[in-house]
């Protein structure tokens, strides 16, 4: 009976081992040339900032900071993970932020770095700016690249889905000093803090008082 079973698995392995493994081919192959073909460009609105001409501004009106835009789509990295990277340098001067990202143990971090030493170097370049460093990371946030479909193959001929995130990382250096607090419900100074407390105790009513 050991003899005549192992027979029969061999004769079924034989019949339909062709038929998954054109299967998984027929699944796969579209995954690879989808990777090779990267016919995606990413968003095109967020560069046009770059493009856009202001008119002169009038004596006595405040100076206009200058700013660049900058981008890099498809990256291969998950979005949500890259959120925590962007919203890390909001906010920060540009040579303390791509300092901060050099510690950073992410693979997100590297990219973003690039992509600031990019914008920093195209400030100078084609729109003037005269001293790289006097910059702060404005605007740095994340957006969806594409995702490419994959199967997994999992025991006993099944298969399961597997999906291939990317994300575009875009962001916005603006000439100056960055904001004491960049966020408006920042925390608050113990200043603050203590004249809230004040307000909040002049405030109270005594009950069955005149």
């Amino acid at each position: 009976m050991a003899l005549s079973s192992t027979r029969n698995f061999i004769n079924l392995n034989y019949k339909f081992g062709p038929i998954i493994l054109q299967k998984l081919q027929i699944h796969n192959t579209p995954v690879q040339d989808a990777w090779h073909s990267n016919t995606s460009k990413g968003p095109k609105r967020f560069l046009e900032y770059n493009k856009k001409v202001y008119p002169p501004q009038q004596l006595g009106e405040e100076p206009r900071p200058a700013f660049v835009c900058h981008q890099r789509v498809n990256i291969k990295y998950s979005p949500w993970k890259m959120w925590y990277i962007a919203c890390l340098v909001r906010g920060m001067a540009v040579d303390e932020a791509i300092k901060q990202l050099k510690f950073i143990p992410k693979k997100g971090a590297k990219d973003v770095r690039e992509v600031i030493e990019e914008a920093k170097e195209l400030a100078i370049k084609e729109h003037n700016v005269e001293f790289g460093s006097n910059m702060w990371v404005a605007e740095s946030f994340v957006g969806k690249g594409k995702v490419i479909k994959g199967l997994r193959r999992h025991a006993r001929g099944r298969y399961g889905h597997v999906e291939y995130f990317h994300c575009h990382y875009l962001v916005r250096l603006e000439e100056g000093k960055p904001p004491k607090h960049y966020y408006a419900d920042h925390p608050k100074e113990p200043h603050e803090m203590l004249e809230q407390w004040l307000q909040d105790m002049r405030k109270r009513k005594i009950t069955n008082s005149l």
